[in-house]
């Protein structure tokens, strides 16, 4: 029977202390080379918390598969924008200001693991968690793109 194991690790310094020591060790498989393919394939996550599933789909002959999530959308924005925070407070503090083109990257990035149909839909459920981070876009409030969009007086392309 497959076991699987759900975890947060940093991108590209994963190690075999906890999480993934403690949950793996019991199955028998090699921790080494598990880890060395998570950091391989999270790399491009560096200084993010990236969400992993290892699937051990033969305890016995020891195979298994590691699917490697999506950051958070929040995640992704404050390392687009390069910021070491989202505003708590965004009423009273602006924590950064995003161009539409990054709005799209991030959209983009996180399309697979959205509900949106549509890079439409994936732009404003991403400007909805710039607003609620206190990020602005294009010098607006990100609630103001929204609308703009959805009345189709902005578009995304």
């Amino acid at each position: 029977m497959a076991q699987e194991v759900r975890t947060m690790v940093e991108g590209g310094k994963a190690t075999t202390g906890p999480p993934l020591g403690p949950a793996l060790g019991p199955l028998g498989l090699n921790l080494g080379q598990i880890v060395k393919e998570i950091n391989d394939k999270t790399k491009d996550f560096a200084g993010m918390q990236v969400p992993i599933i290892l699937t051990v789909t033969d305890p016995a002959k020891k195979i298994y598969e590691i699917k490697v999530g999506v950051p958070p959308t929040s995640a992704l924005l404050k390392k687009e924008l390069n910021i070491p925070t989202a505003s708590g407070k965004r009423k009273e503090t602006v924590a950064g200001n995003a161009t539409m083109e990054q709005i799209v990257k991030v959209a983009k990035a996180k399309m697979d693991s959205m509900m949106a149909n549509d890079l439409r839909a994936a732009v404003l459920e991403v400007l909805g968690t710039a607003f609620s981070s206190g990020i602005n876009v294009e010098g607006k409030d990100a609630k103001e793109i929204q609308s703009l969009i959805k009345e189709g007086k902005m578009s995304i392309e």
